[in-house]
């Protein structure tokens, strides 16, 4: 079973510029003191601007996009310290509610382990200590990879032809560990499961044609859409995803369309819950 060991950080950060109240969502480390983030409200600010959290937090606006993205770099001494002091959980806009003191405990996996998610990887939320030990005790083999999370992965589709549609990217890595460990269960006829799409991804990111899982370390915008030939991973566990979404797709593309189609309607019916904090479904191609 391969886990997304990504952690999420406080990456809602509220401030302002002059009177003006600015909210600024990291969501992808550019380097050293360089994030991209959503503003909002992006039309008030301008390139060069400051937007100030604190007395010893700011940010200056370095690069402003159409897409409502901009560019910031951080005015602090340790701007990952202020990040944990003054940053707020970035819980889903469907939630529509204030962040909680127990979110930083709950909007975590309980292997979460390397900091840059800004959503958790939540099929992984599913997972305690007991059902960890019962894998173990079962015999079945951990492997950690990381793809720390962007907002892109929740935005819709909105192009007629997905060929049309910019796929987000997302910092991924895989170890020479981890593959020689999946390579080997693969060759001894055993099956690789994903637990999330973010596993998936990165999985898939790092296979060649034969199946063979390499080392990988950097950005992936893979876009996996139905008709895509997958070559590492043989089942996924995952939430239930939203309709004309890039995850929707996904799914459909290792099920089949029809077949989930039939999922959904029973979830639907059957009134499970989507979203983070949703139910999970156990995939098998």
């Amino acid at each position: 079973m391969v886990f997304n060991d990504t952690r999420v950080i406080p990456a809602r950060l509220i401030g302002k510029r002059g009177e003006a109240r600015i909210e600024i969502t990291l969501h992808k480390h550019l380097g050293e003191k360089s994030w991209r983030a959503f503003a909002k409200p992006g039309k008030r600010i301008r390139i060069n601007d400051k937007i100030i959290f604190s007395n010893e937090f700011s940010c200056i606006i370095k690069q402003k996009y159409k897409s409502g993205e901009v560019d910031i770099e951080w005015e602090c001494s340790n701007w990952q310290e202020c990040l944990n002091k003054y940053g707020k959980v970035p819980l889903p806009h469907y939630m529509k509610r204030n962040e909680e003191e127990t979110d930083k405990h709950n909007y975590q996996t309980i292997y979460a382990a390397k900091d840059g998610a800004v959503a958790a990887p939540t099929a992984g939320l599913h997972f305690t200590p007991e059902l960890i030990k019962a894998l173990d005790d079962k015999g079945i083999k951990r492997v950690h990879v990381t793809l720390h999370v962007g907002a892109g992965t929740f935005l819709p589709v909105k192009t007629e032809d997905t060929n049309d549609h910019k796929m987000h990217s997302e910092y991924a890595e895989i170890s020479q560990e981890a593959c020689e460990i999946l390579n080997q269960a693969r060759k001894n006829g055993g099956r690789i499961i994903a637990v999330g799409t973010t596993s998936l991804r990165t999985l898939e990111s790092a296979s060649d044609e034969q199946g063979k899982i390499h080392p990988f370390s950097g950005d992936t915008n893979i876009f996996i859409t139905p008709g895509y030939a997958f070559k590492a991973v043989d089942i996924l566990m995952t939430n239930f995803h939203l309709p004309r979404s890039t995850l929707f797709m996904l799914v459909s593309a290792f099920m089949g369309l029809g077949r989930m189609q039939k999922a959904y309607a029973h979830a639907i019916a059957s009134d499970y819950r989507f979203y983070s904090y949703g139910d999970a479904c156990l995939l098998i191609k």
